[in-house]
């Protein structure tokens, strides 16, 4: 009983903290009178007043959070709030089901960018604003962002950030306390947000436009204010800088502080993800771009390579922004992308997937296998960059990669199951987990997932919190052990 009193309190405190967040869409909506202001007033006085009655009610068996209690905070955080999150949308958007809702604000909470709207370039400012405020609130994860806060109430912030942040960063800290690591993380995330926006102005976006993309870019998230995404502008100048900042947003975000704070480019050089992350990219551009010339897809090299450039980059760092329908190229370019949307992204960073730090791991281990055939006796330890990686680490790697594959697999037969086409399943599957946005053919970058029925779209919703999640999360939470005292 008293587990559930403590995080009843926790998140009645954090429903409240979430109920701020409506106050940029209010401005938002009185500035451009959209007539919604008064739906994400309303919004945020049920957010604050049910956060403040679960609080109250509560708090006099409040206690700290236990290691184990983390994993269903975090749980009951990300449905909790996607769930919060969808009152505007449904009161704002006519015969907007509540299904559909919460898959599009899953889609943002988790940084996924799928979506099932249509007529986004007519969508009330406010709307799109909130759409693209949810992907820049669950980019870093609104959970650090509470454990800088929650701490100060007598809570506990260390047992979140464990069960929010999965795999081998978890344990490194930039400061030796969890709240100051929180802040720092989320100064250089709106430091670097703020840059993307002076940056997409410069290069011909209105403010509008470029608040809401910077949102989605930062965050990994491919929202976008036009349903022909960034196709919609056909600009070589924003295709550039959205590239860039895609790029800086899927390397760890520690690995920026520590760059920052010694102003040096240093520890970028040394960061085995980022080095790894930047060549497996430029390789796979003249491959891919080498590829489409081959077909004559385009008649012209540079153009080929300007849309593979950009497409290639959003899809691998799972972001999801798109230019192009690249689901009309060769089948070779659009599954290499989604292939690379499993491994690109850096540990620490906002992007999703399997992490690049997990793929040179398994690749190490694989060498090291081979080695121990020849040389049965010989000790080789694995080490990432200078870092010894201890065979815990190892183990827990393996069963990640085995969960999230058989997760991948059975959901993808469920949805056939479920009378979708293999290409169109597997690919949502992925782009879902994956947390990379568009998939192809059904799903593809041409259209969204509003052709989904309702036990589609629930299943692709669980996808993309599984894989936001890291698989961990939310699979213990069904094991009987985890459950027994």
């Amino acid at each position: 009983m008293q587990r559930f009193c403590t995080l009843s309190f926790v998140l009645g405190l954090i429903l409240m903290v979430f109920g701020l967040t409506y106050l940029l869409p209010v401005l938002t909506a009185f500035l451009y009178d959209d007539g919604m202001a008064q739906y994400f007033l309303d919004g945020m006085l049920i957010n604050i007043g049910a956060g403040g009655f679960l609080a109250v009610i509560s708090l006099p068996w409040r206690s700290e959070v236990k290691n184990r209690d983390g994993y269903l905070l975090v749980a009951f955080f990300w449905g909790l709030m996607a769930s919060a999150a969808t009152l505007p949308l449904m009161w704002g958007i006519p015969n907007l089901s509540f299904t559909d809702a919460f898959f599009e604000t899953m889609s943002g909470f988790t940084t996924t960018g799928a979506t099932v709207l249509v007529g986004l370039d007519q969508l009330a400012p406010s709307l799109n604003l909130w759409r693209h405020e949810l992907n820049w609130i669950g980019g870093l994860g609104i959970i650090v962002l509470a454990v800088a806060v929650l701490p100060l109430l007598g809570v506990g912030g260390m047992q979140l950030y464990k069960a929010e942040i999965a795999g081998p960063v978890k344990d490194s800290k930039i400061t030796p306390r969890i709240t100051e690591t929180a802040r720092l993380l989320w100064l250089v995330y709106a430091g670097i947000t703020l840059l993307c926006i002076l940056c997409l102005k410069l290069a011909g976006m209105g403010w509008f436009d470029a608040v809401c993309h910077a949102f989605a870019t930062l965050a990994l998230g491919g929202f976008s204010t036009h349903d022909a995404s960034i196709g919609y502008f056909d600009s070589v100048s924003i295709e550039l800088v959205l590239t860039v900042f895609m790029l800086i947003s899927a390397i760890n975000f520690a690995t920026h502080y520590t760059a920052l704070f010694r102003r040096s480019f240093k520890p970028y050089l040394a960061d085995p993800e980022t080095i790894t992350m930047l060549g497996l990219i430029a390789a796979s551009i003249l491959i891919c771009a080498g590829y489409l010339d081959y077909f004559n897809v385009y008649g012209d090299f540079f153009i080929g390579l300007r849309h593979v450039t950009f497409n290639l980059i959003s899809i691998a760092t799972d972001c999801g922004f798109v230019s192009v329908d690249y689901d009309k190229w060769p089948s070779f370019v659009p599954w290499w992308m989604l292939y690379l949307s499993c491994i690109t992204a850096s540990t620490g960073s906002t992007g999703g997937g399997i992490k690049l730090f997990r793929a040179l791991l398994l690749w190490k281990q694989a060498g090291r296998e081979l080695f121990a055939i020849l040389h049965p006796r010989a000790i080789r330890p694995i080490r990432i960059g200078d870092t010894l990686v201890a065979n815990k680490i190892i183990f827990a790697v393996l069963a990640f990669i085995f969960l999230y594959f058989i997760s991948v697999v059975v959901m993808t037969f469920t949805l056939i199951i479920a009378g979708l086409d293999p290409i169109s399943a597997l690919s949502a599957i992925l782009a879902c987990i994956n947390n990379a946005g568009p998939g192809l053919h059904q799903v593809g970058p041409a259209t969204n997932f509003s052709s989904l029925n309702d036990f589609q779209t629930w299943i692709c919703s669980i996808a993309m919190l599984l894989g936001r999640l890291e698989v961990f999360t939310l699979i213990i939470l069904c094991t009987p052990s985890f459950w027994k005292n």
